[in-house]
């Protein structure tokens, strides 16, 4: 029992989970920066999600002389959940497709990022879409989490 409560407790400090008051849900992970990318994008492929684009800001960075640590977004969505998103408001156009970013720290730590759908739905003023919100969270959670695992 002693040893499951040690492996339970070490597994939530790696794989942290953050609610900031910036309106992003941050999760650490137990991959690489691009394995953790990997991860997300097959999850969503197998899922029938739209993958739009991947971008490698670090890759970026070295086109200019300029360092960076790995950090890459994903871009992705489905309009059969984004389109009733802009049906309650137009304005939530802005924040689609769907984004994660995954990065690296200073001390190696990787950390996967994406918007909190109660924040969208403050910031959008989205009364009523409350059904749709919860499906969307309830998605992006867990393949976030997919993503993230050790597996």
């Amino acid at each position: 029992m002693r040893r499951f409560i040690f492996g339970l407790m070490g597994l939530l400090a790696f794989v942290s989970v953050a609610h900031a008051d910036d309106g992003l849900i941050t999760l650490g992970s137990a991959h690489s920066v691009k394995v953790t990318v990997d991860r997300l994008e097959n999850a969503l492929k197998k899922k029938g999600l739209t993958v739009f684009a991947r971008i490698d800001h670090a890759a970026g960075a070295r086109k200019v002389d300029k360092q960076l640590r790995p950090t890459e977004l994903l871009i992705f969505g489905n309009p059969k959940v984004g389109t009733p998103l802009m049906q309650c408001a137009r304005t939530m156009a802005i924040d689609l497709p769907q984004k994660a970013l995954v990065w690296e720290d200073g001390a190696g730590k990787v950390w996967l990022a994406y918007n909190d759908s109660r924040y969208l739905a403050a910031r959008h003023h989205m009364p009523g879409c409350d059904k749709v919100l919860n499906k969307v969270s309830k998605v992006l959670g867990k393949f976030s989490r997919l993503a993230v695992s050790a597996d």
